[in-house]
């Protein structure tokens, strides 16, 4: 999620400062997210310099309110509709933890998987306690803390599909089976008129 269309959705309901929108977006997320205020105030320079809101005086003469212009609110409606796109893949750095252990003579790559499982447990363990002890009063934050509980889940799926593979024997760990995954293959012929 963009932090545009987050404030976009937030000033749907109603005229606000940037302070405002950062404690309602870090409230709405259960603070997972922390944001940071000078992003805010960017992010909202653009959205006015786009069209998409409009700065006014508050009460308070320090207090700049911002508020959606007509093209603000179709934008923000708009979003509402529209999937969600799944961005590049990101780097897992589990997997790549994993994957040059398996490449490194010596290192127990059983051990580096049970380590990463115990890690994630772990944090697993500590959303669950976090969202039960909200209660159902937060809402909001039970749903991100739900979204991140699964994901836990199922990288825990993961580190266990791979040590079975581990196991198994499925998965070479010597430094020449990454040696062979990174270097061209040729064919004999292709040998044989290069000498």
């Amino acid at each position: 999620m963009s932090i545009k269309q987050a404030l976009l959705a937030l000033l749907s309901t109603g005229d606000r400062y940037g302070y405002e929108l950062r404690a309602e977006f870090e409230a709405a997320t259960g603070g997972v997210w922390p944001l940071n205020i000078g992003q805010v105030y960017t992010t909202l320079d653009r959205l006015e310099r786009d069209g998409l809101v409009s700065r006014t005086d508050g009460d308070d003469a320090r207090q700049v309110h911002y508020a959606l212009t007509q093209s603000g609110r179709d934008g923000a409606a708009a979003w509402w509709t529209t999937p969600v796109e799944a961005g590049a893949p990101g780097r897992d750095d589990a997997a790549l933890k994993i994957a040059l252990a398996l490449s490194v003579p010596g290192v127990d790559v059983a051990h580096v998987i049970q380590v990463e499982r115990a890690a994630v447990l772990a944090r697993m363990q500590d959303l669950t306690r976090a969202r039960h002890g909200s209660g159902e009063r937060d809402s909001a934050w039970a749903l991100v803390a739900d979204a991140m509980i699964f994901r836990a889940e199922a990288e825990i799926r993961w580190l266990d599909h791979t040590a079975g593979m581990l196991a198994q024997g499925d998965l070479r760990t010597d430094a020449s089976a990454a040696q062979s995954a990174m270097s061209p293959s040729v064919s004999p012929a292709d040998s044989e008129a290069g000498r």
